[in-house]
């Protein structure tokens, strides 16, 4: 099929994909909106159509698939966790003042002990905290790859050392 037959095939069918995109989302500008997406997708992709096959049912499955791949983004972005034992805060709608003493003080304790680290482990452990790779960091410091994640990993079993003292035993 030409591209020009297949122009006016397409023009012939507009008016009936621009009430089956109505009718899939009842709204008029969302209407417009698949519509044009759709004689987006079926002119740039002229090309996939093969002759002999029904143009408005491969038009009207083009229409269908964008309208369920923009359904399905909607409701994933409007999708709402709500990560509390008894829902309570789910629609709640109303707002909610957090006392952060308590975080606050915990980060500083933690702070604390992060400083009494050696400072041969401690500044590998703040940088790749910081988001440095361990590449990055072997570079920066002219150390070993192996040495500095070592040295990373013996923060990280000293920091858990230090906590488990203060707090308790720690969940893995």
């Amino acid at each position: 099929m030409s591209q020009i037959d297949f122009y006016q095939q397409f023009d012939k069918l507009s008016n009936i994909l621009q009430a089956f995109a109505y009718n899939l989302t009842k709204n008029k500008e969302e209407a417009k909106d698949l519509y044009q997406e759709t004689a987006f997708r079926a002119l740039s992709n002229r090309d996939k159509f093969r002759l002999g096959t029904n143009l408005k049912a491969w038009l009207f499955t083009i229409m269908k698939n964008i309208f369920i791949n923009n359904y399905r983004k909607k409701m994933k972005a409007n999708t709402i966790m709500d990560n509390t034992d008894n829902l309570y805060f789910l629609n709640s709608g109303g707002r909610t003042i957090e006392n952060d003493a308590d975080s606050n003080i915990l980060i500083k304790e933690l702070n604390g002990m992060i400083s009494d680290l050696d400072d041969s482990t401690r500044i590998p452990f703040m940088m790749h905290f910081q988001g440095f790779k361990y590449q990055e960091i072997a570079d920066k410091l002219e150390l070993p790859l192996g040495t500095v994640k070592s040295r990373i990993f013996f923060a990280r079993k000293d920091l858990k050392k230090q906590i488990a003292s203060q707090y308790g035993q720690i969940r893995h």
